[in-house]
């Protein structure tokens, strides 16, 4: 059995990215990474999750996925922000924020200028 230690990553990003996310998680995983992504895509498919609620349902379960997502980047070594087009929304920013604030390495699928 290997004790190999694997770098572990958690991408952030815009959920409107859906396939850079899982183009993401598939290279990074086997460049020997164990990735972590998000559980739900918000803005690009599974929308089943989300007709059916109420405003109020909708806040709540909005507050405890970004709130999950920050415990995520309490797991990960680095944070891999999936950045198209320079695109950086504010659930994105303060999980950058976040990132630094906990030392984590981060890296970014376009370079930032």
């Amino acid at each position: 059995m290997s004790s190999r230690k694997y770098p572990v990553i958690t991408l952030c990003g815009s959920t409107r990215f859906k396939d850079e996310f899982m183009e993401a998680q598939k290279r990074l995983t086997l460049e020997g990474n164990i990735v972590i992504s998000v559980g739900l895509f918000g803005h690009s498919g599974d929308s089943e999750v989300w007709e059916n609620m109420d405003e109020g349902t909708l806040t709540k379960t909005k507050e405890m996925l970004d709130d999950m997502h920050k415990r995520k980047i309490d797991m990960a070594d680095e944070i891999f922000v999936i950045n198209v087009g320079g695109y950086i929304g504010d659930s994105t920013r303060s999980e950058i924020e976040y990132a630094k604030k906990h030392n984590k390495k981060i890296m970014y699928l376009e370079e930032k200028n």
